[in-house]
């Protein structure tokens, strides 16, 4: 009996012990599994869970004005964010009471929050853990939100519910929703150089987590979006159940670099008078649109450029497309009287006339290749500044027939026509100088007087300013320097000389006759200024309409420069369609005025023209009055 008992007890140790050894050896293998057939498998799931790769922004650089005045700048704010996964069912509920916290539609909202799966890398189906419900939120927006979701309601009893569950639904409140770092683009003056500055937009960029970028859609913001951007840096860590981040296991830390600052030519005081101005105009006449440059002849520097409509750049969305574009570079038209000075200069380049030699204007009626070409009023003979100062056709059409139909178009290529300005803003337009083969026997006579040809405001005024600057023509200049967020100059720009047009002694014959325009006697007697010689000229085209010149729709200008002989200044008008008065002479002179008279007063330069007051008191009161 004993040994039976005994040879039982040892079956039942064998069997227990074959028991362990099976369940140590299970153990063993799935052990060996998991740390070794498994393990890069497991490894991925378990950083998927715990580490995170957070994607360190730069800051976008700032952009000032040339006396340093903020024009664009950027500030940290928020982007909420959600994990659908976690909220779960709750989502209809959550989109209830915060989409209207938000300013978002419900519909948007829920769908955003709607737990979803996506098939990752390795094509496993995963649950969807991160949205971005809104982006450029405020601290004051998030504290609204926080205290929305706060308050919401499940529909129960929660105090009659155990611990673990209240927990889950405080945990609900407290965590469905979370913030990352974003940035925002703001433009403290509002309107002010909308056109120059663009405005930004926020695109998906691959890359490291969820990243969206910051890029210029337009104006300089785009044109230099490479130099305002700065270089991305990266933090990869874990972080707890709660999103927190565990600093001791933080793997890699590299520095985001800031973008570049970027000070431009643009004076904001000018820009102020400029946009002024323009917008009194604009009320007066209702035009289609206003535009207006200002610009240093010597260097090319732009100090103002501005067109109305206008938009703000901090919510361009809520504006028309077209009052977003930027008609100095982008829109192009027939300049009408203003072209006459390339035919004139380069008559008087070529020694093919004189400021003093007279031209039969035929009283207003000039037959030419069998067409009619008139005048507004009817001249007799006329000399080649009497041309000028009246803004004779028929004595243009004269002096373009004798340079001839080669040197013309010389001239006309020389002066930046048909051919970009290279300004540093998206979409400028060559616009149109056709090649003599492409002329008719007409276009001889058309072409001086400013049709047959089209060009931007901005090309017209850089011609303008050539002349202004003893004939040597500039390339206009938008940009002064760019500087790190150190104060430190990284990049400083010069004024670039593109080519000598007309000879010095050419231009100052040129200078000449454009002060007859701003006279009594010229097109241009509303342009004259108080205390400086001023020296410029009117433009009044027919716009083309259905392929035909329409005698009810217009384009006038004036285009002008001060002190005459040693310029500072040099200022473009444009009106497109001005509804009431349509002559350049009208509508833009007096504009030009304007702003001449305010920025000359702005920026300190010194009159030509005293009162006797004034002379008395230069003097030191030694003069007297006569």
């Amino acid at each position: 009996m004993q040994p039976m008992i005994m040879a039982m007890q040892i079956r039942r140790l064998c069997f227990f012990a074959c028991c362990l050894i099976l369940g140590f050896g299970f153990l063993g293998y799935r052990l060996f599994e998991l740390q070794v057939l498994e393990h890069e498998e497991l490894s991925e799931k378990a950083r998927d869970n715990t580490e995170r790769t957070y994607v360190r922004e730069p800051r976008r650089g700032d952009i000032r004005d040339i006396r340093g005045n903020l024009l664009a700048t950027s500030k940290t704010v928020h982007a909420i964010c959600a994990d659908p996964d976690f909220i779960g069912t709750n989502y209809l509920l959550i989109a209830s009471q915060i989409a209207p916290v938000l300013e978002m539609p419900f519909e948007e909202v829920a769908e955003k929050l709607r737990p979803r799966t996506r098939v990752n890398d390795r094509n496993d189906t995963v649950p969807i853990k991160y949205v971005c419900l809104k982006r450029k939120v405020e601290d004051e927006e998030w504290a609204r939100v926080q205290k929305a979701m706060k308050l919401i309601s499940f529909g129960i009893d929660e105090s009659i519910l155990p611990p673990t569950k209240r927990s889950a639904y405080e945990r609900i409140r407290s965590r469905a929703l979370f913030v990352e770092p974003d940035e925002m683009r703001f433009y403290p003056n509002d309107t002010l150089a909308a056109h120059v500055l663009g405005y930004v937009g926020v695109d998906d960029r691959p890359g490291l987590g969820k990243v969206f970028e910051t890029i210029g859609k337009e104006g300089l913001e785009l044109t230099l979006n490479n130099t305002l951007t700065g270089i991305q840096g990266w933090r990869q860590t874990e972080t707890d159940s709660r999103r927190r981040e565990l600093v001791m296991y933080r793997e890699q830390d590299v520095a985001p670099r800031a973008g570049l600052n970027v000070v431009l030519t643009i004076d904001s005081g000018v820009q102020h008078i400029l946009e002024e101005e323009l917008e009194a105009a604009f009320e007066k006449h209702t035009p289609v649109s206003i535009s207006g440059i200002v610009v240093r002849p010597k260097t090319g520097e732009i100090l103002g450029m501005a067109t109305l409509p206008t938009f703000n750049p901090n919510c361009p969305g809520k504006f028309p497309a077209e009052d977003r574009r930027n008609r100095v570079v982008t829109d192009v038209a027939e300049p009408g009287s203003t072209f006459k000075i390339v035919v004139v200069s380069a008559a008087l380049n070529e020694g093919v006339t004189s400021l003093s030699e007279p031209f039969d204007c035929e009283n207003g009626h000039f037959y030419f290749a069998g067409k009619a070409l008139g005048d507004t009023h009817p001249f007799g003979v006329l000399t080649v500044e009497g041309i000028i100062a009246k803004s004779s056709n028929i004595g243009a059409a004269k002096i373009g027939i004798r340079l001839g139909d080669e040197k013309l178009y010389e001239y006309i290529r020389n002066y930046g026509f048909g051919q970009r300005t290279g300004i540093p803003l998206p979409g400028e337009v060559n616009g149109v100088a056709r090649p003599p083969k492409e002329w008719t026997k007409l276009s001889i006579s058309r072409i001086p007087m400013g049709h047959e040809v089209s060009c931007t405001p901005l090309q017209m005024v850089m011609a303008m300013s050539a002349i202004a600057n003893k004939g040597m023509l500039m390339r206009p200049m938008l940009v002064d320097r760019f500087v790190d967020e150190n104060g430190r100059d990284i990049a400083k720009f010069q004024p670039q000389a593109l080519r000598q047009v007309v000879t010095a002694e050419t231009a100052a014959k040129m200078v000449s006759a454009l002060k007859s325009v701003v006279s009594t006697n010229g097109t241009g007697a509303k342009a004259k200024l108080n205390y400086y010689t001023a020296a410029g000229k009117t433009g009044t085209a027919q716009k083309i309409m259905n392929g035909h010149y329409s005698r009810s729709n217009h384009f006038s200008s004036f285009i002008g420069f001060f002190p005459a002989d040693d310029p500072e200044l040099c200022i473009s008008v444009v009106v497109d369609d001005p509804k009431k008065g349509y002559y350049g002479s009208e509508t833009a002179a007096p504009v030009f005025q304007r702003i001449a008279e305010r920025s000359a007063n702005y920026l300190a330069i010194p009159p030509e023209i005293l009162t006797t007051n004034q002379t008395l008191a230069l003097s030191g009161g030694n003069m007297k009055a006569p």
